[in-house]
């Protein structure tokens, strides 16, 4: 079920892409169309084909359906098909990467309160708080560790 994609085609990265931004559009109503476009670039260009470790599940149709991203024992980016959330895909990914990968450690949107909330739910704590993300925008992140 769970497949390590070594170095993603560039169809991989555009469906992965494209997963990516549905599932954020569903999830991250406190993020400007500005920041979802500047978002997109950066999982596209960087995010996907540098990440050290690249996990996915698949749906029926060959499609994605989930996917997570591993880098040095921290979970860098985890995201589900809007239409495929609920039935257990993060769940299988995240048990997965703690096992297998040796993830320790996730950070998250302090607004997507789903995800702190199903991080919470898998055994994460929260250690530390930024103010802002990583690109200096004003979205709070939630450090976490198990």
């Amino acid at each position: 079920m769970i497949e390590r994609i070594e170095s993603p085609v560039p169809v991989e990265l555009d469906a992965l892409t494209a997963l990516w931004e549905r599932s954020v559009r569903a999830t991250h109503d406190f993020l400007a169309p500005e920041d979802i476009a500047f978002f997109r670039r950066m999982v596209r260009e960087e995010a996907l084909p540098g990440v050290e470790e690249l996990y996915v599940v698949r749906d029926e149709k060959n499609g994605f359906a989930a996917f997570a991203g591993v880098e040095a024992g921290k979970l860098e980016m985890l995201f589900v098909a809007p239409e495929k959330r609920g039935k257990g895909l993060g769940r299988i990914l995240v048990k997965y990467v703690t096992a297998h990968c040796g993830v320790r450690h996730v950070d998250v949107n302090e607004q997507n309160a789903q995800a702190a909330g199903f991080y919470a739910r898998m055994g994460f704590r929260v250690v530390s708080r930024s103010a802002s993300d990583p690109s200096g925008r004003p979205y709070p992140i939630l450090h976490l560790a198990l």
